[in-house]
């Protein structure tokens, strides 16, 4: 996975028979911070695994573009007031919720992956052209 926002990227294991590997998580969990401040969450291990699993399914070696992983109440605030698809009270903001890209996939080829995962939302922004992966209830919404 790269940020298309630092430019940093992560190359990582981060599970081994059964265990989570803990400082693996730690980069993660600073990798997916919220590059506008800084700030951090642990990201849900949850997410992860919904995001491997997904990369998984549709067989790819190109990583994952991070638009958004925690998102702190200040972001947020500020990203709703710029956008109405932007949920007041979101999962980024736990810390169990990425936006991602592929460039070698379309949006509905990843949402399909994230979907057949069964394990949280998935949203499909197309005219943005990523998809929301998260390990909260599992819905679907977009186009």
């Amino acid at each position: 996975m790269y940020s298309g926002r630092t430019g940093e990227r992560i190359d990582m294991v981060y599970w081994i028979e059964g265990n989570y590997i803990k400082d693996a998580l730690e980069e993660i969990t600073h990798f997916m911070r919220d590059w506008r401040n800084d700030q951090r969450l642990t990201i849900d291990s949850r997410t992860v695994d919904i995001m491997a699993a997904a990369h998984n399914l549709m067989d790819v070696s190109e990583p994952y573009m991070l638009l958004s992983g925690y998102r702190s109440p200040e972001t947020n605030a500020m990203l709703r007031r710029r956008s109405s698809g932007v949920a007041k009270n979101s999962l980024h903001m736990k810390g169990q919720a990425a936006d991602l890209r592929l460039a070698s996939r379309s949006v509905s080829q990843m949402a399909r992956a994230a979907q057949a995962c069964h394990g949280g939302g998935v949203g499909r922004y197309s005219r943005s052209d990523f998809v929301h992966m998260d390990c909260g209830p599992v819905r679907t919404w977009g186009g």
